[in-house]
């Protein structure tokens, strides 16, 4: 059953991005965009990261494209079936490492997993929070909306990373979504989303109120979802830190280090299908060569 990212409600909760567009032989699904004053459109992988069932079609998939798109950009899945020269062979014009995703093996003893003082903060916290298990989560769509929102503020979160509440309708609906809550006094004051592709767990989405911060909510969460998950997965990708091409010295970063037991590369990936029209698009737009792909969308998210 497909679930997760590569489920079409998913798909759906992006289309305000673009129009989702699947590969038909890797399995794999981007989003096709109007390029901004021009008749070209171009494609992304979908947010967060580009997941697909067969990598080993992904190659024929984008040979097919042909100059239909001028380029596409995507971020792999740490847990694809590729290696980086493979990706080359597909991606001609950027392949380079993005970040690092910080994965728990599930499969290791619970006494080994996170560092000393991760368990003594998730000790505190569960004294403190009971962690409840929501497996259908779509029933508490306006709690979870209202702690995003204060993410949103805290973090000046814009663009696709700020869901509208019509695509967590979508999210929260999805086959294999689990929802886990920290309740403090009556009151959820913090909720992570997963969702369960195979034998990979991915952690979603987590937000917390300033109680939740107070209390340690995030600890107690963590915490309870490697000894939920250890029974129904093998790994649980906890995700990446702070910012693009993050190395590690944030403190997001430094959080899910303490937890995990392992780490796994995902790669940004660039690639131009009709030299051509991007070369028009930025003659027309009078930009030069810059660090960003595609270089005529540099600070689309910014």
């Amino acid at each position: 059953m497909v679930t997760g990212y590569l489920h079409p409600l998913y798909l759906e909760s992006l289309s305000e991005w673009g129009s989702p567009r699947k590969l038909p032989r890797s399995g794999g699904w981007i989003l096709e965009r109007q390029i901004p004053e021009s008749s070209y459109r171009d494609a992304m992988g979908c947010y967060p990261m580009f997941f697909c069932q067969d990598w080993s079609q992904l190659y024929v998939d984008l040979e097919e494209i042909g100059d239909e798109l001028v380029s596409l950009a995507l971020v792999t899945d740490p847990f694809g079936d590729y290696d980086e020269a493979y990706l080359k062979r597909c991606f001609k014009d950027v392949v380079i490492p993005f970040k690092k995703h910080y994965i728990v093996n599930l499969n290791f003893p619970i006494n080994e997993i996170g560092n000393a003082r991760h368990r003594k903060h998730a000790r505190r916290a569960l004294k403190a929070v009971q962690v409840q298990v929501c497996e259908d989560p779509i029933q508490f769509i306006e709690t979870w909306s209202k702690l995003y929102e204060q993410l949103i503020v805290r973090h000046n979160i814009e663009g696709i990373r700020a869901f509208s509440k019509t695509a967590f309708a979508k999210q929260l609906s999805i086959p294999g979504t689990i929802m886990l809550q920290a309740v403090y006094q009556g009151v959820t004051v913090g909720a992570q989303l997963y969702f369960m592709q195979g034998e990979v767990v991915h952690c979603h989405l987590g937000a917390s109120s300033q109680a939740g911060y107070e209390v340690g909510a995030s600890y107690a969460l963590d915490w309870f979802s490697i000894e939920y998950f250890a029974t129904k997965a093998r790994w649980l990708d906890l995700g990446g830190g702070v910012g693009i091409a993050s190395e590690g010295m944030d403190g997001l970063s430094q959080y899910k280090q303490g937890w995990s037991t392992d780490t796994r590369t995902i790669f940004f990936c660039g690639r131009i299908f009709s030299l051509a029209k991007f070369s028009a698009i930025m003659e027309a737009k009078h930009l030069a060569a810059n660090d960003y792909f595609p270089a005529y969308r540099k600070g689309e998210f910014s």
